[in-house]
């Protein structure tokens, strides 16, 4: 009899594993799980050198840290990683609801943020792991400084998926106006991301828009847009 109960149990554990249901959740909170490996690597990763920064500071940021930053890489990659799968849940809700063209315009600007994002990644932990401590104090700058033009001009894909988000949902009827008129000016707030070109300050490459406010930004609408896609129930065509 025990024996039959443990079988039993056993198999609808597994069931429920198995079960599109299950998968369906799962990704569809993976815009939250990504928002909580970005900010353990960001807080990990640490202040990274501004633009035309001394050699002294660039070999203590990626030579002293660098195993600090070779952790950090991980937690980002994992923020990626569930980064698509939290589009492509969104893309399978909006594909649900006929809204198949900002579903794709989903997939294309996850995947455009995540191939950028990861190129950042790897332009780090290569210099961490070995470019910095190499010597060649000219190729640290230079890769330091194109980080981050590339995070300023990541604001135009990351604009866009926000922007696929907002639109699709609510064409979809799946949130209010006032949360489309919250998504509009997140894109707009984003998209201002790709014109801080200042030598210095609030407004330069390396300055408070780009560093804090712009990911902040994004931050919140995943987090808006995870929830939106928890609270609707699975479509009963199963995307998964």
């Amino acid at each position: 009899m025990n024996q039959v109960s443990v079988s039993t149990a056993t198999t609808a554990s597994a069931n429920a594993y198995t079960a599109p249901a299950f998968w369906e959740r799962l990704w569809r909170a993976a815009g939250i799980q990504s928002v909580g490996l970005f900010v353990i690597g960001y807080v990990i990763y640490g202040y990274q050198p501004q633009v035309g920064a001394t050699a002294d500071a660039l070999a203590a940021f990626y030579g002293a840290g660098g195993t600090r930053i070779l952790i950090a890489a991980v937690f980002f990659g994992l923020s990626i990683l569930n980064l698509l799968w939290f589009a492509a849940a969104l893309r399978t809700t909006l594909a649900d609801a006929g809204e198949d063209g900002w579903g794709a315009a989903a997939t294309a600007s996850s995947a455009a943020v995540g191939v950028l994002f990861l190129l950042l990644i790897t332009i780090a932990a290569a210099l961490a792991y070995a470019i910095a401590g190499s010597g060649n104090n000219e190729l640290t700058a230079g890769l330091n400084d194109f980080m981050w033009v590339g995070v300023v001009l990541s604001s135009f894909p990351r604009a866009m998926l926000i922007m696929s988000a907002a639109f699709g949902l609510w064409r979809a009827r799946l949130i209010s106006n006032a949360l489309f008129g919250a998504g509009v000016a997140a894109v707009v707030l984003t998209l201002l991301g790709g014109t801080v070109w200042r030598n210095d300050g609030f407004w330069a490459a390396d300055g408070a828009y780009s560093r804090f406010v712009s990911p902040f930004i994004g931050i919140v609408w995943a987090l808006i847009v995870s929830r939106v896609l928890l609270t609707k129930a699975p479509a009963t065509r199963a995307g998964w």
